[in-house]
């Protein structure tokens, strides 16, 4: 139904546009595409600040996602709920789970024919459905969102909730609601269906209007590849790899470069993402330089430290405790598994290990005795004065000595003499009469 009230129209009992071209106005387009995460979430608050401060009159999110991370999503969720400007979805392609949220939470949304949105079931990582407390809160955000834009809630708490039932719309009891279009159009979820940006201006009556088109910078670009649920694990486990094989390499070279490279991008992609802080940055130095000095001066405390260090580190700079959790243990289990080749293969002679294993001997030849070496008993002669069975004792002249038979018996008061002497160890042999 279109109402015209002092020259403002409105939709489906949504304020549209004013009634004139726009001229003199200003439009910011920021795309919302692939997965939702808190990279997107920084890459959101920085260009939608940037609309704010530049007085612009509309916000345009040109939507594409198949969704992402419920947390992220509520996130920018508030950031569009705290906007004075006026907003508009428009979805592109499909605008699923998180991506539907996120739509409601703008004032209107406008799709083309061929589009979708809904299908916004809490799953975990794994594949698996959430617990029931984490899927009530969600349902309850995606009532809130619909309810605060003057949308029914029920079609929100639908996309969320296979308990109901819908199957006018294609969601039977046991499936997520998905509306095409048409429905959204039906439902007044969507404000209207247009083919493309210009259309959706005309719509808008924005023909006029100055167009201020955004997009991640490299370094956004960069921090949402490298926060992915997928590449943390890998930079991780190509840190700790690198760095164990530089341990078992002499000098510092191409490992050693890999492994401080990963641990590098894994810090930036966070910090960019807003994600850590540069406590978390000073923490991981600490860690490290704690184990270079463990390395030199071997003690066992300053490594457990550092390596806690270290840990401690990561899991400042993450907002997910499961994924990191598992990303240091796929990390651990890969440095294992290199570190027993390694050490197989190469052993400790070389790299960073050559510095706290001994690997010199002290022997005979260079000096050095465990017991002094009475060479010159050798030959003498004396009495038993113990049997020897084969271990007993002996006089040679006015002193007694411990002493061992090669090996037969000896009686007491046999004549004997010292065939040979191994530090204490004296042996003899008995003299045949």
């Amino acid at each position: 139904m279109l109402v015209i009230v002092f020259g403002t129209v409105f939709l489906n009992n949504h304020q549209v546009f004013a009634a004139d071209n726009g001229e003199g106005k200003l439009v910011y387009i920021i795309p919302i595409e692939n997965e939702v995460e808190r990279g997107l979430e920084a890459f959101i608050r920085r260009t939608t600040t940037e609309a704010t401060e530049a007085n612009a009159d509309h916000i345009i999110f040109e939507i594409n996602t198949p969704g992402g991370r419920v947390d992220a999503a509520q996130n920018i969720g508030e950031i569009l709920q705290d906007l004075d400007v006026q907003t508009t979805s428009f979805i592109t392609v499909k605008a699923l789970s998180a991506g539907s949220f996120i739509a409601l939470n703008t004032d209107n949304i406008f799709m083309k024919s061929q589009t979708s949105m809904g299908a916004s079931g809490v799953i975990n990582s794994d594949g698996t459905a959430a617990d029931k407390k984490a899927q009530s809160a969600w349902i309850a955000s995606m009532r809130g969102a619909a309810s605060s834009k003057g949308r029914d809630p029920l079609y929100a708490e639908a996309m969320a909730n296979a308990e109901l039932d819908l199957s006018e719309y294609g969601a039977p009891k046991g499936k997520y609601l998905t509306l095409d279009a048409n429905y959204a159009t039906e439902v007044g979820y969507a404000d209207g269906i247009v083919s493309h940006r210009t259309a959706l201006l005309n719509e808008l009556s924005l023909s006029q209007a100055k167009v201020v088109e955004t997009a991640p910078t490299a370094a956004e670009v960069l921090a949402r590849f490298l926060t992915s649920p997928v590449v943390v694990p890998i930079l991780l486990s190509l840190a700790s790899i690198g760095l164990i094989v530089e341990l078992y390499s002499p000098g510092f070279g191409i490992p050693g470069s890999i492994g401080l490279g990963s641990l590098v991008l894994y810090f930036y992609g966070h910090i960019v993402a807003g994600l850590a802080g540069y406590e978390s940055i000073v923490l991981l130095i600490i860690g490290i330089v704690l184990i270079i000095i463990e390395i030199f001066a071997p003690g066992g405390i300053l490594g457990f430290i550092g390596v806690g260090a270290i840990v401690g580190a990561l899991f400042m700079s993450t907002d997910d405790v499961g994924n990191m959790t598992l990303s240091i243990a796929i990390a651990l289990i890969a440095s294992i598994i290199v570190s027993v080749i390694l050490f197989k293969t190469i052993g400790l002679e070389k790299g960073a290990f050559r510095h706290v294993i001994l690997k010199d001997a002290t022997r005979t030849e260079q000096g050095y005795v465990s017991t002094v070496n009475r060479n010159e008993l050798l030959g003498q002669e004396g009495i038993s004065v113990t049997p020897l069975r084969p271990a007993g004792s002996a006089e040679f002249g006015e002193e007694r000595l411990d002493v061992v038979s090669e090996g037969s018996f000896i009686e007491v008061n046999s004549p004997i003499t010292i065939v040979k002497v191994e530090g204490s160890r004296i042996v003899v042999r008995k003299i045949k009469s």
